[in-house]
């Protein structure tokens, strides 16, 4: 078996090839680099604040990661 960010795994995605992500609600908590992408080539991965305004910027890769759906107040 091998982890599930593992290089040779074809279903995920390059970590950090774009400079803004957006995401869904249905996607929290927020990580970057997001599950769906490798791990092994790129900065740790990160849990991110983004139910507060919406939006939030990677320290490491300082990739844009903003939610699509517009907000609502609780």
């Amino acid at each position: 078996m091998t982890h599930p960010t593992d290089a040779t795994d074809p279903a995920l995605e390059s970590a950090n090839t774009q400079r803004e992500y957006e995401v869904r609600r249905a996607d929290l908590p927020l990580s970057c680099p997001t599950p769906e992408q490798k791990l092994w080539n790129s900065h740790p991965r990160v849990y991110l604040p983004v139910e507060d305004d919406g939006m939030a910027v990677c320290p490491y890769c300082l990739s844009l990661i903003h939610i699509s759906e517009p907000t609502r107040p609780f």
